[in-house]
């Protein structure tokens, strides 16, 4: 059989709006994860056609964190809806919030070019117990 009439490979993972977390393993220290999404995908709720972004999340855990293959199977599952940039960021902030639970969060998506405009939403969510540490200035 040729290449050309190949079977297609059966893909090991899907897409998926399930996030997975797993236990802080310093939950008494007050630390920042960042983690870059440079691959998000959804459709113009308009036009149908694919808007790109880059995600860049930043976060202090709590009690857990998020575990980064479901990461990237959630965000992957956005590819064939319809969203306003603004809405999709949020709904992915609230998402986030609501599986681990962090002190703090922060999601900067930065959509790419579009008609001459770039758009770039951001998105925080605070405990209203936790107070940020000071920032330490070294010489």
């Amino acid at each position: 059989m040729s290449a050309l009439f190949a079977p297609r490979p059966i893909m090991a993972t899907k897409p998926s709006k399930e996030l997975e977390i797993f236990d802080n393993p310093t939950p008494e220290r007050d630390y920042t994860i960042r983690i870059r999404l440079p691959e998000f995908t959804c459709l113009c709720p308009k036009t149908g056609q694919p808007d790109f972004a880059t995600l860049d999340l930043e976060y202090v855990p709590e009690k857990s964190c998020i575990e980064l293959k479901s990461l990237k199977m959630y965000i992957w599952s956005f590819r064939d809806e319809g969203a306003f940039h603004e809405a999709v960021t949020n709904e992915i902030l609230t998402d986030l919030c609501n599986a681990c639970d962090p002190r703090f969060m922060r999601l900067t998506a930065e959509f790419n070019v579009r008609g001459g405009v770039y758009t770039t939403v951001v998105a925080e969510h605070k405990k209203p117990t936790w107070v940020a540490p000071a920032v330490i200035t070294l010489p």
